[in-house]
């Protein structure tokens, strides 16, 4: 990947962990097809590679504090 494409090798590392949306279907026990559902909402944030998503760890965890209620 070039320079001009506005990252460099310390912007992919900050990113930490990118998963896939089978990976994050299987952690959230849902279907892909609900990923990309989440996705499209903007409830989910995601990197478009290629042909699919990319959802990094620290997203899936913003997404699940968000979405968290305290019962009682």
């Amino acid at each position: 990947m070039s320079e001009s494409a506005g990252f460099d090798a310390h912007d992919v590392f900050e990113m930490g962990r990118l998963l896939t949306v089978s990976e994050v279907a299987r952690q959230l026990r849902v279907s892909n097809m609900t990923v990309y559902r989440l996705i499209k909402a903007g409830h989910l944030a995601a990197v478009r590679v290629g042909r699919g998503y990319r959802i990094r760890e620290d997203d899936i965890r913003r997404y699940l504090r968000q979405r968290y209620t305290d019962a009682g």
